[in-house]
């Protein structure tokens, strides 16, 4: 059995269905908006879904695919799981085991201008690893924010198919692009709809419920030098360790796009001289 489930339906690009800022700085690690998102969605979810849940004994929930950088639907998937934890144990059932698809990234660009050939163009190169023997013959719920192309979903059931995983699947998603005549590239207004700038960027990395994803360690590498001069100088010691630190986990390191940055980094938590020629000074955590 495969379902797909979505709360909202794009059916106007001049008519969004949720607030766009909002869904903006979700995608930068805004994370109060992860936990709204993912409320509204099990509500929305579990209304048209609560028997299928309920008939099952066992299920597993998986967000989009990565490596060691959590996407910003892992943190919607999080929250999600919380309240569907929840649920299973008013109605005495067992909780959602968790599982994952790692994912080896092997791109830069912002697909959220492509179309769906060249989105599986560019995501077909990644290699993905699933791991069957846990998955196999349960409900998997794969919980996403948005489905545009739906060329993530291509993705995971050629995955599936490849690993030859049986089971039943949901592909749960909080958002999904009905109106094919809007281009996908409306992805790219929702993603960047409040981060105008580097004083949007600042005010969400500074913000209280902030963690960092793929989408805001990438960017933030690939910064001009003035606003990521900026933005280095504008954030605590603790976020540039855990940027520099994830940054190592994913490998862009070896990403010659990235690298002038990261060195960046590196050299200002060790007080060093920059390869700008600048002297970084430390900001009080």
């Amino acid at each position: 059995m495969n379902l797909t489930y979505s709360l909202y339906k794009i059916t106007d690009k001049n008519d969004c269905p949720f607030s766009e800022s909002e869904y903006s700085k979700f995608k930068f690690g805004e994370n109060s908006y992860a936990e709204k998102f993912a409320n509204e969605l099990f509500e929305g979810f579990i209304e048209n879904n609560k028997e299928l849940i309920l008939s099952h004994d066992e299920i597993v929930i998986l967000p989009s695919p990565y490596l060691s950088i959590p996407t910003a639907s892992n943190y919607l998937c999080h929250y999600f799981k919380l309240r569907m934890n929840k649920f299973l144990f008013d109605n005495k059932k067992k909780a959602l085991a968790e599982s994952k698809i790692y994912r080896n990234q092997t791109y830069t660009t912002d697909y959220g201008s492509l179309d769906f050939n060249d989105r599986v163009k560019l995501i077909s190169n990644d290699t993905y690893y699933i791991d069957r023997n846990y998955i196999s013959g349960k409900l998997c719920l794969f919980i996403d924010d948005i489905k545009i192309t739906g060329s993530h979903e291509h993705i995971v059931k050629k995955i599936l198919d490849e690993y030859n995983v049986e089971g039943e699947f949901a592909f749960v998603y909080f958002a999904e692009l009905i109106n094919k005549d809007i281009h996908p590239n409306i992805e790219n207004y929702y993603n960047y709809f409040y981060v105008k700038d580097i004083h949007s960027l600042i005010s969400i990395v500074n913000s209280v419920s902030f963690s960092f994803n793929t989408r805001i360690v990438k960017y933030i590498l690939k910064l001009e030098e003035k606003d990521f001069l900026k933005l280095v100088a504008a954030v605590p010691t603790r976020l540039k360790h855990q940027l520099f630190d994830l940054a190592l986990s994913n490998n862009y390191h070896t990403i010659d796009e990235y690298i002038t940055n990261l060195d960046y980094i590196n050299n200002s938590l060790t007080n060093k001289t920059t390869n700008y020629g600048y002297q970084f000074t430390e900001r009080s955590t």
